[in-house]
């Protein structure tokens, strides 16, 4: 009983964070790039090919610097982040991810989702983007994003974090944006 009251309180302060889709102050939201622009820099410095390859085929990317998700049966992931296109920040976003299953434990990682076309961009700046629980990341220092491909105009990396999470669940990832114009 303990434990699915500890995942309940988890679960709901994940998602009770993913209200607030950009930091509040002009002074955060300038960090958040800042941290945005340096896990872009790792992402070139660990796999300058691949991003090469996927920038130069992208209309976008949103960059997520820290993801932190945690689970006791029931999990929850939640990260702020930034949206650019050609390399200006247009906007703030969020991720929010719900799963169940046979899963324990916390991490950290940075995500990054790669924009093909203007229609996957379009869905993922109007709310209309979701990652389906069949949907998964690639792990930058793995070998299998050699085998990495844009999937329904989307390709999503990460960054390796801190922490051990063992998983064996279902849940998916969705996003909510919001425009610099926003903040004007």
């Amino acid at each position: 009983m303990r434990t699915a009251l500890i995942a309940a309180l988890l679960f709901v302060t994940l998602f009770s964070l993913g209200c607030a889709t950009a930091p509040a102050s002009s002074e955060d939201r300038e960090a958040l790039v800042r941290q945005a622009r340096e896990t872009i820099s790792k992402f070139k410095s660990e796999k300058p090919g691949y991003f090469k390859v996927y920038n130069d085929s992208s209309v976008g990317v949103a960059v997520f610097p820290s993801v932190g998700k945690g689970a006791i049966g029931v999990g929850g992931a939640y990260g702020k982040g930034v949206l650019f296109e050609n390399d200006k920040a247009v906007g703030f976003c969020d991720l929010t991810q719900a799963s169940i299953g046979l899963q324990l434990g916390g991490q950290a990682y940075a995500e990054l989702v790669f924009f093909q076309d203007k229609v996957s961009l379009g869905r993922f700046k109007s709310g209309n983007l979701e990652f389906a629980a069949q949907a998964s990341a690639v792990a930058i220092k793995a070998d299998a994003s050699a085998n990495a491909d844009y999937q329904n105009g989307v390709a999503v990396f990460t960054i390796d974090g801190t922490g051990l999470m063992y998983e064996a669940s279902i849940g998916g990832q969705q996003f909510t944006f919001l425009p610099n114009d926003t903040f004007e």
